[in-house]
């Protein structure tokens, strides 16, 4: 092999001249394959290894680019594996939300000054998708169009789409509360779900995605989002059976949907379950009986004794996935413990990376909760405060130890 800097023989297997200490090899621009110099096509993607400048697809006129919006380590994993997705089938959620009644609103306006309206709500919708590792697939002018599984494979990507619903709507309520505006009158959206498989055709440089939907998955999520009403969170069949558990839904019934033969049964998305674990969710349909974890459940007992006795325990439980740790956590907790005891739990989530503490602040929320009986965050930072001046240890210096005072903590 030549050095194309200084002309010296190298072997083939070379990677820089004995030489002058050239680089001979080169990197494909489409997937950083090492190629010899001189190759005019990638020995692994078949590519050309010739840098071309790549142009980006003609932008719609008030439509941001992906790269504007996309968060930067969402961008980097989506491109690092584009390679991987071309063409592959996903099994993913599509979730499409727009501002109801836009069009009224927007009539007596100045362009610009509908956009003032409508960018701070995109922005809401965009965050709540990304929060969760969503993808938003297109802008679609009042609204938007976002997969989660796909580029980004989740295995509990309906359920992260339901979140990320919930989290639009509940964002777009402080949004109107500081717009003063009333929650009748005032900007609302509507949100609609369904799950089903896609195909992965290109991802380009700048993000811009390219989706062809198996059957009529895309379809059915836009037709559901159009029955959504102001405010309005709707699920098809296929994303309640993958989140069922962990959301509270209200049934619609069967409804007949525009383009379908058949009635589809929606659901309304209202709110979400304590349930974090597949566990906590088949709890409230009912589990099978545990057998065979005898000596598990006597070590149990006898750190219930000990804590009655006034000696705290930490129990640190090890296994492989799948052996039963949360079964065996789920049955001490409800089963084991006298109901006079306090159980805080907090478990990590995939879809919690992005928020720090996760697990110690959802436990604080489950706490402030048993105190007040609300889920509110106001009454939750009121009750928190007043209970920890009480649990303070110089107030509580002559207050005698009850067993029923004993708290354990559970780390898993």
């Amino acid at each position: 092999m030549l050095c194309p800097k200084c002309q010296a023989d190298n072997a083939v297997q070379a990677a820089f001249c004995d030489q002058c200490g050239a680089r001979l090899d080169k990197a494909c621009p489409n997937c950083g394959e090492s190629n010899r110099y001189g190759a005019k096509f990638c020995l692994t993607c078949g590519q050309t290894t010739t840098e071309s400048v790549t142009t980006s697809p003609a932008t719609v006129p008030g439509v941001p680019a992906p790269d504007t919006y996309v968060p930067k380590y969402l961008a980097e994993k989506i491109l690092a594996s584009r390679n991987k997705l071309e063409g592959e089938r996903k099994q993913v959620t599509v979730l499409f939300a727009d501002i109801r009644g836009s069009t009224k609103l927007l009539e007596k306006l100045d362009p610009e000054e509908g956009q003032q309206i409508i960018d701070p709500v995109l922005r809401i919708m965009m965050d709540a998708v990304h929060k969760y590792e969503g993808t938003v697939n297109q802008v679609l002018g009042d609204g938007v169009m976002a997969l989660f599984g796909a580029p980004l494979a989740h295995e509990d990507h309906a359920l992260r789409a339901c979140y990320a619903a919930l989290a639009m709507q509940e964002e777009m309520h402080r949004y109107r509360e500081k717009l003063g505006q009333s929650e009748e009158s005032g900007l609302q959206i509507g949100v609609g779900m369904n799950s089903g498989e896609v195909v992965v055709r290109s991802i380009d440089n700048d993000l811009n995605i390219d989706y062809s939907a198996l059957g009529h998955t895309t379809h059915l999520a836009a037709r559901v989002q159009e029955l959504s009403g102001p405010g309005e969170a709707l699920i098809s069949g296929s994303t309640l059976r993958e989140v069922e558990g962990f959301v509270q839904i209200q049934p619609l019934g069967p409804t007949q949907v525009k383009g379908l033969s058949q009635p589809v049964e929606i659901y309304s998305l209202f709110g979400v379950t304590t349930a974090r674990t597949r566990v906590q969710a088949g709890a409230a349909r009912g589990l099978t009986p545990l057998v065979g974890r005898g000596t598990e459940i006597d070590i149990f007992k006898r750190l219930v004794e000990r804590v009655s006795a006034g000696r705290g325990q930490i129990l640190a439980m090890i296994g492989e996935p799948g052996v039963g740790k949360s079964r065996l956590v789920h049955e001490f907790t409800r089963h084991q413990l006298s109901s006079d005891w306090l159980v805080l739990e907090a478990t990590s989530v995939s879809y919690g990376k992005a928020t720090a503490y996760f697990p110690v602040v959802e436990m604080l929320r489950r706490y402030a909760a048993c105190l007040t009986g609300s889920s509110t965050d106001a009454s939750g930072r009121s009750s928190l405060s007043r209970r920890s001046q009480r649990s303070c240890p110089a107030n509580q210096r002559n207050a005698s130890r009850r067993p029923s005072d004993s708290r354990a903590s559970w780390w898993k």
